[in-house]
């Protein structure tokens, strides 16, 4: 229950921060050419959104830093793992073990110094330029957000050495719709060709004709069609 609500909080700041930060800028650019136009401007000239810019860029830092860790998680982040794939069960595995614990070292050690940088940057009095905020609490994405990466990859190793699998993300599944199987028309429309065997490789071309393993006809399929 306490990992679902950690969850939920992680996905509703970074939703948050990306929706305002657009809402924005939207409202900064409108503002902009809209003062150029002589029956409005006097009404919105004089709107001050100077302190707009600076503070989209400070909401995309911590959507950032929270969205890394979002995507350790889920498992979108891009990898290079054509070597490893080609090592055996058990050298791949350790192999994979090595790379989480050596993101959540990277993580771990990196919002340690954000941490101790922060720490001394509160002992000063300095502020932002235009929204005139404590400097300390915006750097405070850096080390929230590096040890939420760091917890992260420890989670994912655990979770890979109790179930074997790692997190990976669909990009054919749309949330709230599920597969319909009742109808096998309907169903064979649903397959998702890229899905993964074993959580670590796709399915190869076989599989994806329907052939079985070795040089087989596909399944399905008459003469003529196999020839082709």
């Amino acid at each position: 229950m306490p990992m679902k609500i950690l969850d939920h909080l992680e996905e509703i700041l970074i939703a948050f921060l990306m929706a305002a930060a657009t809402i924005i800028i939207f409202i900064s650019v409108a503002h902009r050419y809209a003062a150029g136009f002589p029956i409005i401007q006097d009404y919105i000239l004089h709107w001050n959104l100077a302190w707009a810019q600076e503070l989209c860029i400070y909401m995309f830092v911590w959507m950032a830093k929270f969205g890394a860790a979002y995507g350790v998680r889920t498992g979108i982040h891009v990898g290079v793992d054509v070597l490893i794939n080609k090592l055996s069960t058990p050298l791949r595995a350790k192999f994979i073990v090595f790379g989480l614990l050596a993101g959540a070292t990277f993580t771990g050690v990196v919002g340690t110094m954000g941490s101790t940088f922060v720490w001394h940057m509160s002992d000063t009095e300095q502020v932002s330029a235009d929204l005139e905020w404590p400097m300390w609490i915006i750097y405070l994405a850096i080390p929230l957000g590096s040890y939420l990466m760091c917890f992260r990859f420890l989670q994912v190793m655990v979770n890979f050495l109790r179930t074997g699998e790692l997190p990976h993300h669909d990009h054919g599944h749309v949330e709230g719709l599920e597969e319909d199987t009742t109808d096998p028309q309907r169903a064979a429309q649903d397959v998702n060709w890229y899905e993964m065997d074993d959580n670590l490789h796709p399915h190869d071309i076989a599989h994806h004709e329907g052939r079985k393993p070795g040089n087989g006809p596909v399944i399905g399929k008459g003469p003529k069609e196999n020839d082709r």
